[in-house]
């Protein structure tokens, strides 16, 4: 276990919340359950995230209430191809992360910590999250671009008011989370898109200072506890774009989450800690996408390439359900209630018969990643 950060002592400390999934240790210390990290904090220092801190012997969150990003977004920027295609994300994030990618695109809210970055936060608590969500006519409200796991008590209380008025919930997350953390999400959690990086461990290790196993565990629970879930891959070039692994990825989800379940991958472009690398060529992001099909998945999307196919398709005749283009999400003539109009078969996912409707637009803060 890495040892936890200590508080400042040099300027005040930043205002807290008692936090859940803390379990009280001897010598005053706190086990944080929130994520598989599972950090033992010791008074006056924080865990990994820098955002869950023992303050006297109790876990802390550092971020209820304080954002650092809020978006109304379109569901397909998450993305989320099956989950009210066409519709509005009302996205917000706090800062802090369990991971540390070198690859982040958005390290700047995740990754950076101190009191400058305490000073962009922002008062949003949930009652004027659900507001703006609303205002925007969104018809969910994602947890998003930073990992909504670090900020849990602000995505449960969020959740339960937005549920209050009909909307959905999303995650977008690495999928880091314990048993005990999913259990407190099952139930408010309609759909989450989780980025399984790699299917190599040492990826996970050496890249994001973290490990493979509660991953694919995080998925399967996500599953059993009723969430429609999709799956995004980065593809970065030497690292985690091997052919016989990405198979061998395919052949997981097809077994564990289902043969419908969507497989987005996507193209790296160079950011962060990995700058010396070039993008991925497109031939590669193409080449996976038929290795996730000869798997057997039948909805695999490419990201970040505009010669890219994002469009659905049936899976029992192939005919284009919904069109997309960019970000816009169009409904064809050949879907109807849900259903393929050409077969009878039905689309796999979340209100699809359910027209699109509300305005993407900029509300405060970052872009999303």
């Amino acid at each position: 276990m890495r040892p936890s950060p200590p508080v400042r002592d040099s300027a005040p400390l930043p205002p807290a919340t008692p936090a859940l999934l803390g379990v009280a240790e001897a010598d005053g210390a706190v086990r944080c359950v929130a994520c598989a990290h599972r950090c033992l904090i010791r008074p006056g220092r924080a865990g990994i995230c820098h955002v869950r801190e023992n303050r006297g012997g109790t876990l802390q969150t550092l971020v209820f209430g304080q954002a650092v990003a809020a978006n109304a977004d379109p569901i397909e920027k998450k993305p989320l191809f099956h989950f009210y295609p066409g519709s509005v994300a009302f996205s917000i994030a706090t800062r802090g992360c369990n991971f540390h990618c070198r690859h982040c695109q958005n390290w700047a809210i995740s990754q950076v910590t101190g009191a400058d970055e305490v000073g962009r936060s922002f008062p949003l608590p949930p009652d004027r999250v659900v507001d703006a969500a609303l205002s925007y006519g969104s018809r969910s409200i994602a947890y998003t671009y930073t990992e909504p796991t670090i900020f849990i008590e602000y995505v449960v209380q969020t959740a339960r008011l937005a549920a209050d008025v009909g909307l959905a919930n999303v995650l977008v997350t690495n999928g880091y989370q314990t048993t005990e953390a999913l259990d407190l999400l099952g139930g408010l959690i309609d759909a989450a898109n989780v980025d399984l990086k790699s299917f190599d461990d040492r990826f996970y290790r050496r890249v994001c200072g973290a490990r493979l196993a509660p991953i694919l565990d995080s998925l399967v629970g996500m599953r059993a506890r009723g969430m429609w879930v999709e799956v995004t891959t980065l593809l970065i070039p030497r690292l985690n774009d091997d052919p016989d692994r990405l198979a061998a990825l395919a052949r997981w989800i097809v077994a564990e989450l289902g043969p419908e379940t969507p497989w987005h991958v996507s193209r790296f472009f160079p950011t962060y800690r990995l700058t010396d690398l070039d993008p991925t060529p497109a031939a590669t992001i193409h080449g996976a996408v038929e290795i996730g099909r000869d798997a057997g998945l039948r909805h695999v999307y490419s990201g970040n390439v505009a010669s890219g196919d994002e469009d659905t398709r049936c899976a029992g005749c192939g005919t284009v359900l919904i069109r997309r283009r960019g970000f816009t999400a169009t409904r064809t003539a050949a879907i109807s209630g849900g259903l393929c109009v050409t077969c009878g078969r039905r689309l796999a996912g979340v209100g699809l018969s359910e027209p699109a409707g509300g305005s993407a637009s900029g509300f405060a803060g970052e872009e999303p990643r």
